[in-house]
């Protein structure tokens, strides 16, 4: 392929997208490409993989799906966060409390 015809085709791919970041899912290549998996990438490298057989752009349900699992992620990672910052202090009554080391034990 002659590479001003291939630049032209990635520049022609890219003005077709519209949004910074989108969503695409790959396609099974002879290198070892998976095919399915879903990869957020900026429109530049969207239209190259587009160009190069090695994607696809997402569908849009596939896009809501993908952004609500990795939306639920970061709720789920927040709310582990919060639940080990989580502190408690026990208190008792001062003729409750005994004490961690024996009385007759000192330290050296």
């Amino acid at each position: 392929m002659e590479l001003r015809a291939y630049y032209a085709k990635i520049r022609q791919v890219e003005e077709t997208i519209t949004e910074p970041f989108v969503l695409v899912i790959s396609s099974e290549t002879t290198d070892g490409g998976v095919l399915g998996r879903a990869t957020e990438v900026t429109r530049a490298v969207a239209a190259r993989l587009i160009v190069d057989g090695k994607a696809r752009l997402a569908e849009p349900v596939e896009t809501d799906k993908y952004r609500g699992d990795i939306e639920e992620a970061r709720k789920a990672a927040e709310r582990q966060a919060q639940a080990a910052k989580i502190q408690f202090t026990l208190v008792s009554p001062e003729g409750e409390v005994k004490p961690l080391r024996p009385a007759g034990r000192q330290r050296s």
